[in-house]
């Protein structure tokens, strides 16, 4: 779909819900990038998690705000980015109030299966970290009116966080109609 036949989600109190809300919320809806030779495009967001506080296990913010998760306790609407085995970065979009440490891992869109693939496909990286996503110029989330059907499943690669958080079904999928 064209990024131009997109309406710019601008208005903050859609990312300052409650992740659980959010999250199958941006499943469905388009990830646009415009690159630095002003290319536009548009991305449909097939996959996310919700990771959901302190109280989460599996969450960064379990440790408490640290300079790497400093970006959660900020209000919803911003990017946080973070690396993982020293080579891929991961996009997530920080949620809720501030103080209220939630984000959305955005796990894979059409044509980039997986969190990895999809960092490297946008050309993302530490440098979108704060990023605001209701006034970038490089990275903003779009909605085509589109009402998906969403199958849900447990978060993956959790395994660390203990069966209960492991075990929550807080991984959102687009199914086809």
């Amino acid at each position: 779909m064209a990024a131009t036949d997109l309406i710019r989600l601008s208005d903050p109190d859609f990312f300052t819900r409650d992740v659980l809300t959010v999250a199958p919320e941006l499943t469905g809806k388009y990830l646009v990038r415009q690159y630095a030779d002003g290319h536009v495009q548009a991305y449909l967001i097939i996959e996310t998690e919700a990771y959901r506080g302190e109280e989460d296990k599996a969450c960064h913010a379990s440790k408490g705000c640290t300079p790497r998760t400093q970006v959660m306790y900020e209000p919803g609407g911003v990017v946080y980015m973070y690396l993982i085995y020293g080579m891929y970065w991961m996009l997530n979009i920080v949620t809720g109030p501030a103080s209220q440490p939630q984000a959305v891992l955005i796990r894979a869109i059409e044509g980039a299966n997986g969190p990895g693939k999809l960092t490297r496909t946008l050309m993302l990286d530490r440098s979108f970290y704060g990023e605001n996503l209701c006034t970038s110029d490089r990275i903003w989330i779009a909605d085509a009116g589109l009402n998906p059907n969403i199958k849900t499943s447990p978060r993956i690669g959790i395994d660390y966080a203990g069966e209960f958080w492991a075990n929550q079904p807080w991984r959102f999928i687009l199914q086809p109609h």
